[in-house]
């Protein structure tokens, strides 16, 4: 009869027993593999923050620095390019002037474009010294022929004058009983005369504030004018 024998079962033969030394030093190969290799750490993309504080220093950390909280300060790749830029922590008094500021510069910007927009609107009517020249002339002339109206009428008030006083030479001796319509008559005569003379003294300021406004033109201008377009400045 077949005798059992425990040492030659199946499963604990020499073969399966090898087999499983063999996979015990693998897996235990494979754990130390895993054990060996770095471990990916929470954090460890952030960047790094650099600025230059008040002192002139150039500070680094691995966060944003508290020195530079007032500054500027860039946020660096591994690489070490800049991954972004932090803009200062300001307080609500620094914030009010941080808009006047930009409110401020951006009515000097806007003056600034108003003044080009009207140099080259300037320069459009007035491509040369001949043009502003000729309309300055016609300007002023516009103004002596008020002037020369009003003139004129002076001296036809002067004819009516010379009437009223031939008349009042029969009252000469007393003109209080010259009567009220001749009285009239002289009274209204010399308002007028004192109205157009009026008008003459304010025709003569007008064309000081048109020479004026030429004056300051053509100082512009001749910045303006160039060869190229013809300009003449004198």
């Amino acid at each position: 009869m077949h005798q059992h024998h425990p040492a030659r079962d199946a499963h604990g033969s020499p073969a399966r027993l090898l087999a499983a030394a063999s996979f015990l030093l693998i897996a235990s190969s494979f754990c130390g593999a895993l054990q060996a290799q770095p471990q990916k750490v929470e954090g460890a993309s952030a960047g790094i923050y650099t600025c230059t504080d008040a002192r002139g220093r150039t500070l680094t950390a691995d966060r944003p620095i508290a020195e530079c909280s007032d500054r500027e300060q860039r946020e660096l790749n591994p690489s070490g390019s800049t991954r972004r830029k932090l803009e200062p922590t300001y307080t609500a008094r620094e914030l009010q002037e941080r808009e006047d500021r930009a409110r401020e510069a951006a009515i000097v910007a806007a003056r600034q474009t108003d003044e080009r927009r009207r140099e080259r609107a300037l320069l459009v009517r007035y491509p040369n010294s001949a043009t502003h020249d000729r309309e300055r002339a016609e300007a002023l002339s516009q103004i002596d022929a008020v002037s020369e109206a009003a003139r004129k009428r002076i001296s036809e008030l002067g004819e009516d004058r010379k009437k009223i006083d031939e008349e009042m030479e029969f009252y000469k001796q007393d003109p209080s009983k010259a009567p009220a319509a001749l009285r009239r008559k002289i009274d209204e005569n010399t308002k007028s005369v004192a109205v157009q003379n009026r008008f003459i003294a304010e025709q003569e300021d007008e064309k000081k504030r048109v020479n004026a406004r030429f004056d300051e033109e053509r100082t512009r201008l001749k910045a303006l004018w160039t060869p190229q377009n013809g300009g003449n400045p004198k």
